[in-house]
């Protein structure tokens, strides 16, 4: 009896249209890694050529999606853990230099302020003395 396998498999490449799965090592080797997963699973092959290979596929493919997933999800939330350290390293660093442009700038504009009002000030006491 031969096993239902090609819902398996279609939903396999469905996911990974969708971008639930992770691309494979060979693919990644320049790419961050998620060390604290382990190795990413080998996708296995599929044999066809008789319906106890075709059987034997199925379950190496069941196995291997099952490994997949859970590698996938270590993965995705170890980036996540990263992203969210350097989001946060990044935001305070942001913060810091925003802190210190801000202050630059109302300092100017302080220093505007008074310098526009001396002026002023003078100018009037000038036109009074004139007249």
């Amino acid at each position: 009896m031969i096993r239902k396998g090609f819902y398996l498999i279609a939903g396999l490449a469905a996911a990974q249209l969708c971008g639930i799965l992770v691309l494979p090592a060979q693919a990644a080797d320049k790419m961050w890694t998620a060390s604290a997963c382990g190795a990413e699973p080998v996708a296995p092959s599929v044999e066809v050529s008789s319906v106890d290979k075709y059987n034997a596929s199925v379950d190496k493919v069941s196995a291997y999606e099952k490994a997949a997933r859970t590698y996938n999800s270590c993965v995705a939330k170890a980036a996540v853990k990263e992203e969210t350290a350097i989001s946060n390293e990044a935001r305070e660093k942001i913060a810091h230099i925003h802190e210190g442009s801000s202050t630059v700038q109302k300092r100017i504009a302080g220093n505007f302020t008074k310098l526009t009002t001396a002026l002023k000030a003078g100018g009037s006491k000038l036109q009074k003395a004139e007249h």
